[in-house]
């Protein structure tokens, strides 16, 4: 047998359609709420921070909304992107598991997040917006908009979490070549970052801090809008892309998945791969197991509690019911930069409430465990956050070993980590902590 087995797509096999999963939810899901009248949010309150047609997007019922010719053209960039058999790795657990990936690493940025970026970028210029501010952790979703922005002519101001402003040098620059400006969140830029530096000089910072401050730099600023690389439902719809695609290339490989996983922290990437698979487990009644992986350190869905909670820790977004350790939860400094994020996507919580997916937590070092086992068999060296669905991808091959059975396992690659290498250095430097 080969040792590298590949499906690929030519571009006209490219998803035409995003597909949004509330068309499908068996159970309604609970409205988000307005963070003063606690009343369901309306448009009229969602056009202050973000444009109407994504405004619209995002509370759109439609099962398949078109992707704009525009995006498709930009997206073939990159789409349709690989999805490859891991037959080393399967060699070297000595497995009868077929272990497949995503690969999503190939995008300019090197992650998941440009397909919703693109978009984002795309409408918000349909709308005459002319500059857009954010958040990042570990900088894919802030690189991604930067190269979006810069596709599409728009200023991108980027608050990066302070921690990953310092360990991700690199992703910074990456934001700074596409034309973005970068400030390290909490930062002296906005109200907020100023009050969160007098009280605490040495905050390392959060999403939920960074997310504030991209907020109030969105109100405040003219011809200013805010982007959200994950949680939100257009968001998670955006990555279906890769979902849909996949769908075709396991048709190639002429298997269907029993277990399909993916790492989550706001829940983009996991909805992406997994949300046109739930739609098979809801209205075809397959039997897949769909599980989010989550850090130990920040484990939202393990851990948490379902109710309605902020998205931002000045508490300006409105109230969503999701998983969440609360708004003002300060995530510990670890290296997935990416799930270091107190609260998950409504739509992925819904799920989980509903028993349609799962989610499991890992330890740091395990993680670290796994990537360097999966660069060594397969070449790619993973993004920590990727990292933890190989964690669970291995563990569960694993178990079909011991089972002695065949299993087929999907995973979603949603990152390289060749700008994470200062965290792999600390892992062989035996300096990584499990939290």
């Amino acid at each position: 047998m080969s040792t590298r087995i590949r499906y690929t797509l030519s571009q006209d096999q490219m998803p035409k359609q995003w597909y949004n999963i509330l068309a499908d939810m068996p159970e309604p899901m609970p409205p988000p709420l307005h963070p003063g009248t606690k009343k369901p949010v309306s448009l009229e309150d969602m056009v202050r921070i973000f444009p109407e047609n994504l405004v619209m997007q995002e509370m759109s019922s439609e099962r398949y909304i078109e992707i704009p010719e525009p995006v498709r053209d930009v997206y073939a960039l990159y789409r349709p992107t690989p999805l490859l058999r891991a037959v080393r790795l399967e060699k070297e657990l000595q497995t009868p598991a077929h272990i497949y990936y995503k690969n999503e690493s190939v995008s300019p940025a090197g992650s998941h997040k440009p397909n919703t970026a693109i978009a984002q970028a795309y409408y918000n210029k349909q709308a005459g917006v002319k500059r857009l501010a954010t958040e990042t952790g570990a900088g894919q979703w802030g690189s991604s908009l930067a190269l979006a922005c810069s596709l599409f002519g728009l200023e991108c101001n980027v608050y990066m979490v302070k921690v990953s402003y310092h360990q991700k040098p690199y992703r910074r620059m990456m934001m700074e070549t596409w034309g973005a400006t970068v400030h390290a969140s909490p930062s002296d830029q906005t109200e907020f970052g100023r009050k969160l530096q007098h009280e605490n000089p040495h905050c390392a910072g959060s999403l939920g801090i960074a997310i504030s401050e991209a907020i109030e730099d969105a109100v405040k600023t003219p011809n200013t809008k805010y982007a959200l690389g994950s949680v939100l439902n257009h968001v998670c719809m955006h990555q279906t892309v890769i979902g849909q695609e996949t769908m075709l290339q396991m048709e190639q490989a002429g298997e269907e998945p029993d277990v399909i996983i993916g790492c989550a922290g706001g829940g983009s990437n996991f909805a992406g791969l997994s949300f046109p698979f739930v739609r098979r487990k809801i209205t075809e009644k397959k039997k897949y197991r769909i599980i989010a992986v989550e850090p130990t350190a920040c484990p939202s869905m393990t851990k948490g509690e379902l109710r309605y909670d902020f998205g931002d820790t000045a508490q300006t977004t409105p109230l969503i019911m999701m998983y969440t350790l609360g708004h003002d939860f300060m995530p510990p400094s670890i290296h997935a930069g990416g799930l270091r994020y107190h609260g998950m996507a409504a739509t992925v919580s819904h799920l989980l409430k509903l028993g349609l997916i799962e989610a499991q937590a890992v330890k740091q070092t395990c993680v670290f465990e796994a990537a360097a086992l999966f660069a060594r068999t397969e070449g790619i060296i993973p993004a920590p956050e990727s990292a933890h669905a190989i964690r669970v991808a291995i563990d569960e091959a694993v178990k079909a070993k011991e089972e002695g059975r065949k299993k087929v396992i999907l995973f979603n690659l949603s990152g390289h980590g060749l700008l994470d290498l200062t965290s792999f250095e600390a892992f062989f430097d035996g300096e990584l902590q499990d939290v």
